[in-house]
């Protein structure tokens, strides 16, 4: 890693034009394990989880009002209901209700750090790229794959662009790009940055990050 000041590092991109200084207290932290990054990923996947799954209980199920076979002189066992859920067309046991949380708890200063955490693997992947004009006000798809040609990421897999607010024309020009996904900055999170295999900023983007996940006290 080349020489820098002690408060920044410089983005690893050997396209740009000039080299840009990532600030190192978000982009050069000490990733000891991978246990809250895990920890944040799975809580974006809960967050999204749809709780569709119901079963009927017991006294959900229609019918089975009446004794199937009177208490004694049978020879068999006693029963109640037909929707023992022992029984064939019975209720379900134990099954979902359909008001499960599925949601995984994280506090906010903790995804902070697997936000840093995230963005400092992505650095030194050297998938972080910083353009310099990364708004397509032109709205047109060729603009857009001209752009990432030009960055050497058009034949990646899943390009994640960040951008400081989202613009019409930019996301009509990439909606035909099934690669490429934009996001805004304050938007950012684990899932995106780890599934990405490269990640565009913008300058204003990239300043939007920085003070949003500064550490308290660092200037």
């Amino acid at each position: 890693m080349p020489e820098t000041s002690k408060k920044s590092v410089i983005a690893s991109n050997a396209k740009q034009s000039s080299a840009v200084k990532l600030d190192k207290s978000i982009f050069d932290v000490p990733v000891k394990n991978h246990e809250l990054l895990k920890l944040a990923y799975e809580s974006y996947l809960a967050e999204g989880r749809q709780v569709g799954a119901k079963t009927l209980r017991r006294g959900e199920v229609r019918g089975g009002g009446k004794k199937p076979w009177r208490q004694k002189g049978t020879g068999r066992a006693r029963f109640g209901s037909s929707r023992n859920p022992i029984w064939r067309g019975g209720g379900v046991a134990f099954g979902p209700l359909g008001i499960e949380n599925y949601r995984v708890k994280i506090t906010k200063s903790a995804k902070h750090v697997a936000l840093r955490q995230a963005l400092t693997l992505a650095n030194q992947a050297k998938k972080i790229i910083i353009a310099l004009e990364p708004d397509i006000k032109s709205g047109k798809t060729r603009d857009a794959v001209k752009l990432l040609t030009k960055y050497g990421v058009a034949d990646k897999k899943r390009v994640l662009g960040v951008v400081a607010e989202k613009t019409d024309g930019t996301m009509r020009a990439v909606s035909n790009l099934p690669n490429v996904e934009i996001v805004s900055a304050k938007y950012l999170t684990v899932y995106h940055i780890l599934n990405a295999d490269a990640i565009l900023f913008g300058p204003a983007a990239l300043q939007v990050v920085t003070e949003w996940l500064k550490p308290k006290g660092d200037k």
